[in-house]
């Protein structure tokens, strides 16, 4: 299912608008919630689906992870009791990874077949092909499937990282020719190629060539600098079709987002938000605040007299404090609460400045706080 971006307002690159797939709306710019297992860490699906921007808007996407759920419980068994949306309770848009990102992260074995992956939970060995990748989130019955594509780490050679963009292409072939069993999946196509601007031209040539349903870039954020990122971002969406969505995979720090944006990027994953706020890192309009700090021990105020959460709206920082001091599960809830609908504000901040042609203002802002959390968190 080819996906569309219905634009409502541009300043420079930055678009505000719509994306529709088989199951709703996507307002974009969008931020996507990370739930790798089918779920956010320390978070129902019934509270995400409950988080409230300031302007009344939730998520429209949450994203999971193919490795993960098809060694536990097993994409078979998701099918078995209703896909994911039935099996988490989440009734919006749904994304899954390939799983390209654990050839980055867990190191498996790469041969042109595939990635054979050690498992994380039993040791038992499993093959993941670009066949198997589509057919085993088409079993999941994501909204949103990715290709299994090769994530090098930066730096780089130019060697590795042409070899990682020629495989990424034979299999985003392969991964084309799989997708089409059920008509209402969207299949994206993944450029990669480091921060080598040629490697990235290329990359996004070979990967458009294949007419997918939307496009996304991967390998950034992956030890290479903001400086080294933008450069490299640019070259691959001067290739994109700007008709179609582009998402930023793995890139959550409100600088880089706002940049990308500024760009023409659409969407964003990140763990950023919920990692920060299980430590007791929380989002706030001057940066960041350090909720286990003594100094909030005996403070009665809110997180933000600014944010509408439900934690800003009934929680003292002393209690928050505390709950994060003796290490209750609660605390780490509240405070993913907050980060969370705080990154839904940004979007909706960001839609806002586009529509108000004043982007560039947000920015400014933006990079005087938040300067100091590196690309991708």
């Amino acid at each position: 299912m080819k996906l569309r971006v219905d634009v409502e307002a541009t300043d420079g690159a930055a678009r505000v608008g719509t994306v529709r797939t088989s199951r709703g709306i996507i307002a974009v710019p969008a931020f996507m919630p990370v739930g790798t297992r089918g779920t956010i860490r320390a978070l129902s699906t019934h509270e995400l689906s409950g988080l409230r921007a300031a302007d009344g808007s939730g998520a429209d996407v949450m994203l999971a992870n193919t490795y993960h759920l098809m060694l536990r419980p097993g994409a078979e068994r998701v099918a078995e009791l209703g896909g994911l949306h039935a099996f988490t309770g989440w009734d919006r848009n749904m994304l899954t990874d390939s799983g390209g990102y654990q050839v980055f992260s867990l190191d498996p074995s790469v041969t042109d077949e595939g990635a054979e992956f050690k498992s994380t939970y039993d040791g038992s060995r499993h093959l993941l092909t670009p066949e198997s990748a589509v057919h085993t989130q088409e079993l999941l019955g994501a909204d949103i499937q990715m290709v299994l594509d090769v994530c090098a780490a930066l730096p780089a050679g130019r060697e590795i990282l042409a070899a990682a963009v020629d495989r990424t292409a034979r299999w985003a072939e392969r991964a084309r020719m799989s997708h089409g069993r059920t008509g209402d999946q969207a299949l994206f196509g993944i450029v990669q190629g480091g921060t080598d601007h040629d490697l990235r031209v290329r990359s996004a040539e070979l990967t458009v060539a294949l007419d997918f349903d939307g496009y996304a870039v991967g390998g950034l954020s992956v030890g290479e600098t903001r400086e080294e990122m933008m450069p490299a971002l640019d070259a691959a969406l001067s290739v994109l079709p700007a008709s179609q969505p582009r998402y930023l995979m793995g890139v959550g720090d409100p600088v880089s987002m706002v940049s990308a944006v500024m760009r023409g990027v659409d969407m964003f994953d990140c763990v950023l938000p919920t990692r920060l706020g299980r430590h007791g890192t929380l989002l706030v309009d001057d940066g960041r605040l350090n909720i286990k700090r003594s100094e909030f021990a005996v403070s009665d105020e809110p997180v933000s007299t600014r944010c509408g959460c439900a934690t800003c709206g009934n929680y003292s920082r002393g209690y928050l404090r505390h709950l994060m001091a003796v290490g209750e599960p609660a605390g780490a809830t509240l405070c993913t609460i907050h980060n969370l609908t705080w990154m839904m504000d940004l979007m909706v901040r960001l839609r806002l400045a586009i529509a108000e042609q004043r982007i560039s203002e947000l920015a400014a802002e933006l990079e005087i706080s938040h300067a100091s959390l590196a690309p991708g968190g």
